[in-house]
């Protein structure tokens, strides 16, 4: 969900700069930071964004490079003006004061000249979302290749998880040989040499071996792998769909663990356990 883009571009008689960053979160979130002339497309901005970037935090900076052209006009009040030339007058006059009255003095005087408000720039929309389609084209070309980076990674991972797989699939009839012949000499030892029966000692072997059966684990986790890498494979949004598919892995990892009984699968458990932690914590990463 990281990614980065900006452009620069004509606007409204000027020129505008514009930034956008992406960060991994759950959801989709928003943050600008933009010229007051364009808070009244805030709406508009957001929804274009969610239609093309689903999940991540997007922070977007606009500002002026250059600024547009404003008209602005001066406002004179003559009365004002006069009042206060012919209060410099009389005031000259009745002081016997040399000198003429200046015009600066009069400008300067409280509301003689005032400035009207500038015109806002005549914005064509289009123009601006022009330039935010190319920003997100930015951003989203660069969060494409990390995402080719990260499937890439998460691919080698689930690769390293089937080849661990594998080992257990070949190690577990193991244990059910070692279970016959632990049961068998237990009962062999409780018997002191009295005739073993062998019908109930099939029966016991038979329940050990239920109950130590990772069948259906194996063919679960196998069909997990195979969904999630389709789901790699996919152009659509898949983050939660990864996450949710690296939730039913690790539950299947976890029930093979808890019926090991055997060193060697145990610890090819814990080396399961550990790629899919990474794989957990890559998954947060992708959209």
């Amino acid at each position: 969900m990281t990614g980065f883009g900006s452009v620069e571009g004509p606007l409204g008689g000027g020129r505008v700069f514009i930034e956008m960053k992406t960060v991994n979160h759950r959801h989709f979130s928003s943050q600008f930071r933009i010229p007051a002339e364009l808070q009244r497309l805030e709406g508009e901005i957001r929804t274009q964004l969610r239609e093309r970037i689903e999940r991540g935090h997007v922070s977007l900076a606009v500002r002026w490079t250059e600024l547009p052209e404003r008209s602005a006009s001066v406002a004179v009040d003559l009365e004002r003006a006069t009042t206060v030339r012919d209060a410099l007058v009389r005031l000259k006059a009745a002081l016997g004061l040399p000198g003429e009255i200046d015009l600066g003095f009069i400008a300067r005087q409280p509301e003689v000249l005032s400035f009207a408000q500038e015109e806002a720039p005549e914005i064509d929309d289009a123009d601006l979302f022009g330039l935010l389609d190319r920003v997100t084209d930015e951003v989203v070309a660069s969060r494409d290749r990390e995402g080719a980076a990260l499937a890439a990674d998460l691919e080698a991972r689930v690769a390293a998880m089937e080849a661990r797989l594998a080992q257990i699939e070949g190690w577990a009839p193991e244990r059910l040989v070692a279970e016959r012949d632990r049961l068998r000499r237990a009962v062999a030892d409780l018997l002191d040499g009295r005739l073993l029966d062998e019908t109930r000692l099939a029966q016991e072997i038979a329940i050990t071996a239920e109950k130590l059966d990772i069948t259906e684990e194996l063919v679960r986790l196998r069909s997990h792998f195979t969904a999630f890498r389709e789901a790699l494979a996919s152009e659509a949004a898949v983050g939660r769909r990864l996450s949710f598919l690296g939730q039913e892995m690790l539950r299947e990892i976890n029930t093979i663990g808890s019926k090991a009984n055997h060193a060697a699968i145990a610890e090819a458990v814990i080396d399961l356990k550990t790629e899919m932690e990474k794989i957990r914590e890559q998954v947060e990463n992708i959209e």
